[in-house]
């Protein structure tokens, strides 16, 4: 059984902490959290499990990663406070975990990471004997392993292209709703998300994952971002209402030109309401999706639609996330100290999952 700790008990660390209660190969042994509020409290708790694990959440990090655990989900967000991230991962990589995270955007392509910040893990690694695979959702499985799968079904492949397709009034996250992506703000407001630069930061790497994975060269990386206000004002359940006139749906394309064209697309489509550009792509039933489309011959779509908590679409997405990342740790155990990628580490199958409950 492989010790694992999970760090950080919001939407993925939830997710996490269960995946790992349900994988016949790992042992929850602690959970960290930055809450002192959350302190002492049951993991099975924290988790929305409805039963106890017999872990008990501490707030000392000290405490934790002196246990020594063989694993540890860094579940803790990375987007506004990425030194602080990296330097909790490299610290727990010191220890001799195996670390797995979604939190770093620019190691999710560790070879082409920042030279600085891929020194640190590498003389971590060398160090401590851990090891560091970063990757999630989107970035993750739905714009690296996913479309790489479905490619190998094609005769001919002329273009790849990767969608999240998002109702974001059912995502827990109001202050990154309403500010990061710009919900429900003027149309005069830059989202952080969309300014000159950003999603390449944050999807660049995918780009080159698929690109590489497909054995050709891209040549440069192009943005390009369309708005839409809202023609009415709507209501959220969870967050209020967002009046007329503000933004109510934003879509963006990151481009990766091969051969001149833009030939590996990661395109991203969000609203608050389904009244919101209704001309452009939706998914099924309106409520979010990660979708793959190979044009070429024949021509392949593939939709993945995840839920969890109750039905939560958004949820979904971060469980299907902790899987990906927890799922791998037992690989990773065995494979050795080293700064892994999407295309080192293979999607597991769920061995010995298979009618086993969990809730």
């Amino acid at each position: 059984m492989v010790s694992t700790l999970v760090w950080g008990t919001g939407n993925v660390g939830r997710a996490a902490i269960r995946a790992v209660d349900a994988h016949p190969a790992l042992d929850l042994t602690a959970v960290l959290v930055h809450d002192p509020a959350k302190a002492g409290r049951d993991a099975g708790d924290l988790a929305g499990l409805g039963r106890p694990l017999g872990v008990r959440a501490t707030d000392d990090v000290d405490a934790a990663l002196g246990t020594r655990p063989r694993a540890v989900v860094y579940a803790a967000s990375g987007d506004i406070r990425p030194d602080e991230a990296l330097g909790d991962i490299t610290r727990a990589i010191r220890a001799g975990a195996v670390v797995v995270t979604p939190s770093l955007y620019a190691l999710y392509d560790p070879r082409d990471a920042p030279p600085e910040m891929r020194a640190r893990v590498l003389e971590a690694v060398a160090e401590g004997g851990g090891s560091l695979f970063v990757s999630g959702v989107d970035p993750g499985w739905g714009n690296d392993v996913l479309p790489l799968l479905v490619s190998g079904l094609a005769g001919t492949v002329d273009a790849v292209r990767c969608q999240e397709i998002f109702d974001y009034s059912v995502y827990d996250q109001e202050d990154s709703v309403r500010y990061l992506v710009g919900m429900g703000q003027p149309m005069d407001y830059e989202p952080p998300m969309i300014a000159p630069t950003v999603p390449t930061m944050v999807w660049g790497g995918q780009i080159r994952l698929i690109a590489r994975g497909l054995g050709v060269r891209v040549e440069e990386i192009r943005e390009s971002v369309e708005r839409r206000p809202l023609d009415t004002t709507v209501s959220t359940a969870t967050m209020g209402e967002f009046k007329a006139g503000t933004q109510g749906a934003l879509r963006f394309e990151v481009q990766g030109i091969v051969g001149g064209e833009p030939r590996i697309v990661i395109e991203h489509v969000t609203r608050i309401h389904p009244s919101c550009a209704p001309d452009w792509p939706a998914s099924p039933d309106q409520g979010g999706a990660h979708r793959v489309i190979i044009e070429g011959r024949p021509r392949i779509e593939v939709t993945v639609e995840a839920t969890d908590e109750g039905g939560n679409r958004a949820a979904g997405g971060n469980a299907t996330a902790a899987g990906r990342l927890v799922n791998a740790i037992e690989w990773l155990a065995e494979a050795g100290p080293g700064l892994y990628d999407a295309l080192d580490v293979p999607l597991r199958p769920a061995t010995g999952k298979l009618g086993r409950s969990h809730s």
